[in-house]
């Protein structure tokens, strides 16, 4: 519960309607509190921290000026909307987020009628807002519409393509997008002539003479109008960069200090009696009002639990090595082996282990930003001219660009590398970026070869693996650390669709993909079952099926993947298509949205833990245990 005394302004808003209750002339007082207690609550529970700080001001004006939520507000991302949930009735449950019941870490719509609009992934605001303009307006309703995006997320082309829509409208839609431009991507610092071009930009009386001289020269339709329009968009592109939007039909506001709240009201004032697209550009600083996070954005962006008073601790690195340090390290490596090697990912070089490349190889590493569909033709292009590009990614962040992957990449049998990090379960970001589809949708796509590797070893040989290979190939590992086995310097790869038995047991045949490996050789030993690391999801090993068919009673198949589709389904599919009529029990991702939660907890609450697992086989195949139950089998 709010502390009262320490927050009395903030302890009194329930709602965004609480908030407005208050004069205007307390509003940075309440900022105030409203950013000490956002740092007080990631302090204790970790979180995505930077960007919330950032638009503090922001948010206490957007909820103030508009009658939120029957105006509809979207946020892009959602990485900042920590400062929206806890204006919007989430004040005291702020401290869950992430966690297994708790608040959610991006806007749910299903969580609360503030959160207009579902995100996760970024670049979507402008088409979501734009689409709930139209049918409003189509409607007669004449509620506003704002969307809040960030200048890293105006790196897609996405976002682009909603404005171009949006200008070109007949009639104009009412819509108002926010360029959050916190310099961390596309702008530079705002000097001292910009802030007061923006201050004029963003006026009152600015923008009636503009409106005005507008109806009387004719607007675009006339000579005159053109001209003048013309001369006010080229004398602004001088200094400020707005000509691209102006040219798009938005009429452009800004830039002004995102921090500075009486600025930010008054042209937010300005903006709601205007007709039409309108874009106001703020200017804000990442971590704002906490100087540790304002020094270092990239380490704040997110973070586990800290102590305020002195900011994040060092931990000492895990004992073992994580997947995304194993691909990191291979990357090196295999670059100073093949100079044609390059390094590609779509503005994730701290989070898919590109860090240690850019410093040692920095012509042949490329961040393209937040463009996924960029980034998987631009090694298609690379692969055309002979160069060996790796694309590292994210699972669910893959899927943005599976048009390219399957047109631009595998229809030309090109030699492009996926690494694709976080699949399967990865738990505290919820279901936005869960990687539970990557093996359902890449085994469908002709000429790729498609691997999950048991431990951090086999992970390293077979990124060798798939970058040897002619033509596309996807090595999938999952979030946090492997097993700890010994890594083997050397880069030698695997021989293709061939599967690897752990152990050899009786009746049934225990076919474990990439991260069930471990969970299946618990089982196994304990129902003394056979175990096999099938490793190649496709080709699939179609020898070692077909042998293990003649010598079981049945098979059990185990991923961290959906089961719908999955590398199970491509075992029923063989056996099918060999006339093999043999019971099988397919253990994976259910046929739902994985919430929040730890990784471990979603794994157990998908059946995919040891326990899971055992009193699934039990339930199918209860002659496993001879006297009609087994022992409990150790997790660890």
């Amino acid at each position: 519960m709010i502390d009262a005394q320490r927050y009395p302004r903030l302890s009194r808003i329930e709602a965004p309607a609480d908030l407005r209750q208050f004069p205007e002339d307390e509003l940075p007082a309440i900022a105030k509190e409203l950013r000490a207690y956002l740092i007080e609550s990631v302090a204790g529970s970790g979180g995505h921290f930077g960007a919330g700080l950032g638009v503090i001001e922001l948010t206490v004006a957007l909820h103030y000026l508009y009658d939120t939520p029957v105006d509809r507000l979207v946020w892009d991302v959602g990485h900042q909307c920590y400062p929206h949930k806890i204006l919007s009735g989430r004040r005291d449950r702020i401290h869950t987020v992430k966690q297994k019941d708790g608040v959610a870490p991006f806007p749910r719509r299903d969580e609360s009628e503030y959160d207009t609009f579902g995100v996760g992934h970024s670049s979507t605001s402008i088409s979501a807002s734009l689409g709930m303009a139209i049918a409003l307006q189509r409607a007669n309703d004449p509620r506003r519409v704002v969307a809040v995006i960030g200048d890293g997320a105006m790196t897609a082309g996405m976002a682009y393509e909603a404005l171009n829509h949006a200008g070109g409208l007949e009639p104009s839609p009412n819509l108002l997008v926010i360029l959050n431009d916190n310099r961390m991507s596309i702008s530079e610092n705002v000097g001292g002539l910009t802030k007061m071009l923006g201050r004029m930009m963003s006026s009152r009386t600015m923008n009636a003479v503009r409106e005005s001289g507008k109806k009387l020269l004719g607007g675009r339709s006339r000579p005159a109008g053109r001209f003048v329009r013309r001369w006010e968009e080229h004398w602004k592109g001088m200094f400020v960069p707005s000509t691209l939007f102006e040219e798009m039909g938005f009429h452009y506001s800004g830039p002004i200090d995102g921090h500075d709240l009486p600025a930010l009201i008054g042209a937010m004032k300005t903006l709601k009696t205007l007709k039409g697209p309108q874009l106001l550009h703020v200017i804000t600083t990442k971590g704002k009002g906490f100087e540790l996070a304002e020094g270092d954005q990239i380490e704040y962006h997110a973070v586990g639990p800290f102590d305020p008073s002195v900011g994040l601790v060092k931990k000492p690195g895990p004992a073992k090595p994580t997947y995304t340090q194993v691909f990191s390290d291979w990357l090196c490596d295999m670059a100073a082996a093949d100079p044609k090697l390059m390094g590609i990912t779509p503005a994730m070089r701290e989070g898919s282990g590109l860090v240690r490349f850019s410093k040692e190889y920095p012509d042949r590493y490329f961040d393209v930003a937040i463009a996924e569909q960029h980034a998987v033709t631009l090694a298609a292009g690379m692969a055309c001219e002979g160069a060996k590009p790796v694309v590292a990614i994210y699972s669910t962040f893959l899927q943005r660009g599976y048009d390219q992957l399957i047109h631009d990449v595998a229809l030309q049998n090109l030699d492009v590398l996926f690494a694709i990090d976080r699949g399967g379960v990865v738990g505290p970001d919820g279901a936005t970026h869960s990687g539970s589809f990557d093996l359902s949708y890449l085994r469908c796509i002709p000429n790729m070869v498609v691997m999950a590797p048991a431990d951090e070893n086999e992970c390293r040989k077979m990124l060798t693996t798939g970058f040897r290979h002619d033509g596309p190939a996807a090595v999938r590992y999952p979030r946090g650390s492997g097993t700890g086995v010994a890594l083997d310097a050397g880069l030698e790869p695997l021989p293709i669709g061939h599967a690897l038995g752990r152990r050899r047991g009786s009746r049934l045949a225990l076919l474990a993909f990439g991260a069930m490996v471990p969970i299946a050789e618990k089982i196994g030993v304990a129902f003394d079952l056979t175990v096999v690391n099938m490793r190649f999801v496709k080709p699939l090993d179609r020898a070692t099926v077909l042998e293990l068919a003649r010598t079981h009673e049945g098979f059990v198949t185990l991923e961290d993947n959906a089961v719908m589709g999955g590398a199970g389904s491509a075992v029923a599919e063989l056996l099918a298509a060999e006339n093999i009529a043999l019971p099988i029990q397919h253990l994976g991702l259910p046929d739902a949205w994985l919430e929040h939660a730890s990784r471990e907890q979603v794994l157990a609450e998908a059946g995919l833990d040891v326990d899971g697992v055992r009193d699934a086989l039990l339930a199918r195949w209860p002659l496993l245990s001879a006297t009609g139950h087994a022992p409990k089998i150790a997790a660890g």
